[in-house]
């Protein structure tokens, strides 16, 4: 009996040593990721002011990604127009009375692809300064807040009729043609601002952070849709991307329908 006392007292002095803290690597002050993999020196030299704003409505799960591009937006803007709301309604009641008025605004434009949106390059710059709202989350997540928040049904609604091919190669989109968000910010800011200094600049730090990724074991990713096509796919096709699938082939027989631009972050 003696021994198993002393044993039980041997592991609760072992149990009750305190556990060394991790290390943890430096971050930057600016970007937050690790100093190592910071993406900041490819920023803008000064951050680029367009004339409206940028208002991001973010879905919760996309916060947890660490390979997100919201995050180069929001840096490579100056302060104040790039806005990030959180959730999967708007506005809620964890959202100030700014967002309300921002949704309420004759000024605000939402980029998506509805039956009645128009190609951004339509709205007259004049008519601004703008609020451009983008839905941050992947397609699905994006139509479940379109479809939750009907705050948004009643806007303005606009569309990227092309645009080309993502540059984020380091993740798998499920069709041609989708951007992360990042991209479709800098696609919809050059044309309603009529100024290509946004793709010009903006789009440097994605292509940093791919070409770290790349170099330390990453591979480039061709889209679903490609992979399908070519027979590459490894997984059954759910009716989720095969509507997705649909809704390409529709585009490419008539680009009017505006289901072209999605993004998927």
């Amino acid at each position: 009996m003696a021994d198993v006392m002393l044993e039980l007292s041997a592991w609760e002095d072992l149990a009750n040593i305190p556990a060394d803290p991790p290390r943890m690597r430096p971050l930057c002050s600016k970007c937050c990721r690790p100093v190592q993999v910071c993406w900041c020196a490819a920023l803008p030299p000064e951050p680029l002011n367009p004339a409206g704003r940028i208002v991001l409505l973010q879905h919760p799960a996309e916060e947890k990604r660490s390979l997100r591009t919201a995050p180069m937006l929001s840096v490579g803007l100056a302060p104040g127009k790039c806005l990030i709301y959180k959730g999967k309604r708007f506005p809620n009641t964890r959202h100030d009375a700014e967002l309300e008025a921002i949704l309420a605004d004759k000024r605000s434009l939402l980029l998506y692809p509805s039956a009645s949106s128009v190609p951004i390059e339509q709205i007259d710059p004049a008519g601004g300064p703008y609020n451009l709202i983008l839905l941050d989350g992947t397609w699905p997540q994006a139509k479940s807040i379109y479809h939750c928040s009907t705050a948004l049904h009643g806007m303005r609604q606009v569309k990227l009729v092309s645009s080309g091919t993502s540059s984020y190669i380091i993740r798998t989109q499920p069709t041609e043609g989708c951007l992360s968000t990042l991209e479709t910010a800098i696609q919809a800011l050059s044309a309603l601002e009529r100024d290509d200094r946004y793709r010009e600049q903006l789009l440097q730090p994605l292509h940093v952070l791919c070409q770290y990724q790349l170099a330390n074991g990453a591979v480039t990713h061709q889209s679903k849709e490609f992979l399908i096509r070519h027979n590459q796919y490894p997984k059954l096709i759910g009716r989720r991307l095969n509507r997705l699938l649909k809704h390409a082939d529709n585009f490419k027989d008539d680009p009017s329908d505006g289901t072209e631009g999605k993004h998927s972050t």
